[in-house]
């Protein structure tokens, strides 16, 4: 690996000024060649992040011949000089935009235009999530009432009322269901539930009318798939862990044993959220870890006891085998997430070395296994789960490496309480570091940063490792024989020590900092800066420092929309002058208030006045004024105030259409959300900034087909 380098002389950036930067830049890239291997997935990445920030999409050809190219140059550099260092950088940006495109293709399928009355839907039931109340079928579907064969959509998923109707995946079902597209986000930058749909599949979501029938397959249906097979073993080790038990200890047991994270209560899960626990909820590194970690000493000292496989086989070998095993399962057991399918990798290479008797090359392992996902499901680098995982796996190694000699003298010959007290302290580092790795994605996808997490993992992780998982697979060996209950029993006892732990750390003054969001551009920042840190080894590694504080700086400039519309124009919330958001009426959408507060780190507000004035908003029978920056909205309530309202404010909001009854001025009605989705809307002195869902979006695949020809007619008008 490469040595240190001295920022005081050469080849360091602080000494002999007489050098060019330049020279100075290129000794310390030579320095750590060995690195560089690794900036390989990272450049994938940008790859993949290049295609879906498009806004419009590229021709079905255009990633293919980008690659071709890339490779062609690649290989032309290698003839001439053998050179490959820019040219391996070009191949790897356009590899990863070719697989996002690739994929975008691949699981191309109908999606619902509009939504249906109560109609009957037939096909094979995929996958059951069971929710604190009811349950949520994922189902494949051979037909669907008054829609053609050409149009069915590859999966619909309904939700049940009662959960104890769901039948295992692989059955067949009828049930009556209204059904809908997969729904907009509810402001741009927000969440896209559509893009999401569009790769798992969804064509449609809703809920069912009464009580689904099992009926025969079809003739010539076949028999289901292995996904569908494992979701059965799943569904079925789920049901008999609740009947075990029940509750929300239930609940989060399953978490931790099938990754079903559906069922546990909203409460407990905002509890362990707040508290900087939600890691243990969703199975990673952490359980595959503990996993892997019981089974290859259990196995090896179940070895030990035979002195005749002691003394002439290679038990570690045998045990790790057997780890590699039980731990693939586990990972096909939760459902094969992008979360568990990293840590199964790294888990395998770890184990993996044990076997050729070679030590695991861990920063090389993250990189093999960040560009093996990538590579197989390149949507999943846009989602937290990756961005998280891999961000607190790369600072995790970067942080041990460096501390690995300090940490080898302080366990030379430590007594057990040093070891214990060691324990605790790298306990408290690793959730340090993880928390300050995945701190720019938990504020830019949820907008919450927990401030007493240290103390909560201090507590929760040794209970999580040295008992529930324990017992989890205790559990799991005994299920065959129908004695879980058994293990499941203390491992209740375990789980709500836990939740004790999380529901007393959130209820902590000040244990939660809502932040507002950041841009995508600033999360960019940050990512490339602490690669920068995690990538590199040599001091030249803390200028990263310098984009990170840039784009944490850059959430102090950001400023909340003024007025946002809702999709359907029903819910408008205008911003108070103390920070809050006023919406129009308590009876709107609940999501999509959630989601304005939170991106903005507000509050909710008092619901506008029926006549009067509050702050900045007066209201009449017709219509509301908000006044904000020198601009004045005129927001309608009535269809008969337009008259009076068009023209007199510089901008007019409507939820019935008004661009015929009203044609001076800017307006946004009933017609232009229809049309646009939800509206965020900034005044300034300057001027008024207008931002829509569907321009946000863009012309993409997974963009529903009847709201693109809308736009495009809109702009031909």
């Amino acid at each position: 690996m490469a040595t240190e380098l001295d920022l005081a002389g050469s080849p360091g950036l602080g000494g002999e000024h007489s050098k060019p930067v330049r020279a100075r830049l290129v000794a310390c890239l030579v320095a750590e060649r060995e690195r560089w291997p690794l900036w390989l997935p990272v450049l994938m990445g940008a790859g993949i992040g290049a295609y879906f920030w498009l806004s419009t999409e590229p021709p079905a050809w255009f990633g293919a011949v980008l690659l071709l190219v890339a490779a062609g140059v690649a290989a032309d550099a290698w003839r001439r000089d053998g050179n490959l260092v820019v040219p391996a950088a070009l191949v790897a940006i356009a590899a990863g935009f070719a697989v996002a495109q690739l994929e975008t293709h691949l699981v191309a399928a109908p999606v619902l235009e509009q939504r249906t009355r109560a109609v009957a839907v037939e096909g094979r039931l995929v996958a059951v999530d069971p929710l604190p109340e009811g349950a949520r079928l994922v189902i494949a579907p051979s037909r669907i009432e008054g829609l053609d064969d050409d149009r069915l959509p590859a999966r619909v998923r309904v939700r049940l009322r009662h959960g104890e109707d769901a039948a295992l995946p692989g059955a067949w079902l009828r049930l009556k269901a209204v059904l809908m597209p997969p729904p907009a986000p509810a402001m741009p930058g927000a969440y896209d539930f559509q893009r999401r749909a569009w790769f798992e599949g969804l064509g449609a979501v809703g809920y069912a009318l009464g009580r689904p029938e099992l009926i025969a397959a079809p003739a010539g249906a076949g028999v289901a798939g292995w996904r569908v097979l494992v979701q059965r073993v799943r569904t079925a080790i789920t049901a008999r862990i609740r009947a075990a038990l029940p509750g929300e200890d239930g609940a989060i047991a399953s978490a931790l044993i099938t990754g079903d994270t559906h069922a546990i209560p909203q409460a407990d899960a905002d509890a362990f959220r707040n508290a900087g626990l939600a890691h243990i909820l969703v199975i990673a590194g952490l359980h595959m870890g503990m996993v892997a970690g019981i089974v290859f000493f259990a196995v090896r000292a179940a070895l030990a006891l035979v002195p005749r496989i002691a003394l002439y086989r290679p038990t570690k070998k045998y045990a790790a085998c057997a780890a590699i095993g039980v731990t693939f399962g586990y990972m096909l057991l939760s459902g094969a997430t992008v979360s568990s399918r990293r840590a199964f990798v790294m888990t395998g290479l770890a184990l993996l070395a044990v076997l050729v008797d070679r030590l695991s090359l861990s920063a090389r392992a993250v990189a093999f296994a960040a560009a093996a996902i990538m590579l197989m499901a390149p949507d999943a680098a846009t989602g937290p789960s990756f961005q998280m995982s891999f961000a607190a796996v790369a600072a995790l190694i970067a942080c041990y490496e460096a501390l690995r000699p300090l940490l080898a003298r302080w366990h030379a010959h430590a007594s057990l309480p040093r070891r214990a007290g060691l324990y605790l302290f790298g306990i408290a580092v690793t959730t340090i570091v993880t928390t300050l790795a995945t701190m720019p994605f938990t504020i830019y996808h949820f907008n919450r940063f927990p401030l007493y997490s240290v103390v909560a993992n201090a507590i929760a992780v040794p209970i999580t490792g040295f008992w529930v998982m324990p017992w989890a697979i205790v559990a799991c060996i005994a299920m065959p024989f129908r004695l879980e209950a058994l293990a499941l029993a203390p491992m209740g006892w375990g789980i709500e020590s836990i939740a004790a732990v999380a529901r007393a750390v959130t209820g902590w003054p000040g244990a939660v900092l809502n932040v507002p969001s950041m841009t995508a551009a600033a999360l960019a920042l940050i990512g490339l800066g602490g690669l920068w840190i995690c990538i590199w080894q040599g001091s030249w590694r803390w200028f990263g420092l310098a984009p990170i504080a840039a784009a944490y700086l850059s959430i102090a400039f950001e400023r909340p929309p003024d007025l946002l519309v809702a999709g359907d124009s029903r819910l408008m919330a205008v911003l108070g002058p103390d920070g809050a958001y006023l919406p129009s009426t308590r009876k709107g959408e609940r999501v999509a208030e959630e989601v304005w507060t939170r991106r903005a780190a507000a509050r909710l507000g008092d619901p506008w006045p029926g006549t009067g004035a509050d702050g900045a908003l007066r209201c009449d029978s017709g219509a509301c004024l908000y006044s904000a920056h020198g601009r004045v909205v005129a927001l309608i309530r009535e269809g008969g105030a337009l008259a009076e309202e068009c023209g007199a404010a510089d901008l007019i909001v409507s939820p019935v259409a008004a661009h015929r009854a009203c044609r001076r001025g800017r307006l946004i009605d009933r017609i232009d959300t229809w049309r646009k989705g939800g509206h965020a809307v900034w005044l300034d002195p300057g001027g008024i900034r207008i931002e829509t869902v569907r321009d946000w979006q863009g012309e993409r695949p997974w963009v529903p087909r009847a709201a693109r020809r809308e736009r495009i007619a809109r702009d031909g008008d």
